[in-house]
């Protein structure tokens, strides 16, 4: 049964997907406003932040009047039950709570989501991740995780590498061969920090550090990732080619041909027109079928470029959210191991004793690189940067490495990283498996 019509039927009996989100930031403020709207056979039934303000706010914008405060499971179970949304500064509410079926993670965090996710897990709860901060660092063992517990971890669709990805698997359906895919871009510069962002933020009600990282690559370079761990497909070479053009069709001819018929690429187009969305390139050998394609108007071949011209992540999620509960359908997860990692590249200058400020900050960006390089060179992941100390100098717009830095002590996350780096070992250093994190003390 198709997703519209399973949704329909789950309205019309009454027996709506109840749907408890973490995280109210804007992003999460946009999902509440489409789901409070509400969309059929989908409720929006908790939220869960540590500002509980925002999340009173995303309510209101919601259209929703009526809420309440619990701060159990079993006080979140009571009111879902009646027909009330409830509220909690508690993400453990949520994920306990017998009357959520699907939990959405859109904090942006990596230590605190990765926690989250995984008690979801545990509860027998399906998760979206409208997280590519945690996603693209260790989706792989989070699916690992997920597969064990009997449930669905998945990136949302409307978010660029799930709008790819929805397309890219409907052009496989078709017996075409896909052989790139990435996101339309509008700008990147590597040396945007949050000072340089904050009017755009704050004109746009948004984090700063979370708009620096749109425009320093870095986002684009976990977005990719992303979309790489859930094809195969890889990075043609460190932060990818990018190509300027006018329209998304001259991707066809702008990347390496001999790269895409043999590993696949992920890449984006840079100032293409829609200036929006996501796009896939396939192949096709047979000339009468490339006589066919440009009677359709598709180009002369034999690459032809195909692209959704819109993302929209607060609206798509509902088809993500009902792919996820009723077909038990992942619209983005990896297939494997890590094929591509998120690298952290000095944004300028670093001395000795620096503390690194992570993503969106002032001390680096992120680059997407192909795992076995990452690994082999014992590159520090972007979502393992924030607190790292410098050990010694490094240059702008070098890649850093764990012998580069000290690791603060107690990441969670960075245990599940150790751990997804065991399961599928490559080339990964010695230094970066068997270093240990150093406690130091807080400034």
């Amino acid at each position: 049964m198709i997703v519209d019509t399973a949704l329909q039927e789950r309205e019309a009996a009454g027996h709506p997907i109840r749907v408890g989100m973490v995280g109210a930031g804007a992003t999460g403020r946009a999902i509440a406003l489409q789901l409070g709207t509400p969309v059929p056979g989908i409720r929006l039934a908790g939220i869960a932040n540590r500002t509980p303000g925002h999340a009173e706010r995303a309510f209101r914008e919601a259209g929703i009047t009526n809420w309440a405060r619990v701060a159990s499971a079993r006080e979140a179970e009571v009111a879902i039950v009646r027909g009330l949304p409830v509220l909690t500064d508690d993400p453990s509410v949520l994920t306990t709570c017998d009357a959520i079926d699907l939990l959405v993670e859109v904090t942006g965090s990596v230590d605190p989501a990765a926690k989250v996710v995984l008690k979801a897990f545990d509860h027998g709860k399906h998760v979206v991740l409208v997280n590519a901060e945690l996603d693209s660092l260790i989706g792989p063992i989070l699916k690992v995780k997920a597969d064990q517990a009997g449930v669905v971890v998945t990136h949302t669709d409307g978010d660029e590498p799930g709008v790819a990805m929805t397309l890219l698997r409907y052009l496989r359906s078709l017996g075409l061969r896909t052989v790139a895919a990435g996101n339309l871009k509008g700008m990147v510069d590597y040396y945007r920090n949050p000072e340089t962002q904050r009017s755009f933020a704050e004109k746009n009600d948004q984090d700063a550090r979370k708009v620096t990282s749109f425009a320093d690559s870095t986002k684009l370079s976990m977005e990719a990732t992303v979309l790489a761990n859930a094809t195969g497909i890889h990075a043609g070479r460190r932060g990818m080619y990018g190509p300027a053009c006018k329209d998304v069709r001259e991707m066809a001819h702008l990347l390496p041909a001999d790269q895409m018929l043999s590993t696949g690429l992920v890449d984006y187009a840079l100032g293409a027109a829609p200036y929006t969305g996501a796009f896939v390139i396939v192949h096709e050998h047979s000339p009468l079928k490339k006589v066919q394609l440009a009677y359709y108007k598709l180009g002369d071949g034999p690459f032809y470029v195909f692209y959704t011209p819109f993302h929209l992540p607060h609206i798509q999620i509902a088809s993500t959210i009902g792919r996820a509960v009723i077909h038990r359908d992942a619209t983005v997860a990896p297939i494997a191991g890590p094929i591509c990692e998120v690298v952290t590249v000095a944004k300028r200058d670093l001395k000795a004793g620096d503390r690194l400020d992570g993503i969106g900050g002032f001390c680096a960006y992120g680059l997407i690189d192909n795992s076995a390089v990452a690994r082999a060179t014992g590159a520090l992941p972007i979502a393992l940067s924030e607190g790292c100390v410098m050990r010694r100098d490094v240059l702008k717009d070098q890649v850093l490495s764990f012998e580069d830095v000290i690791v603060p002590t107690g990441s969670f996350t960075e245990t599940l990283w150790r751990e997804q780096c065991v399961r599928w070992p490559g080339k990964l250093s010695e230094l970066a498996l068997q270093s240990q994190p150093v406690t130091f003390a807080k400034s």
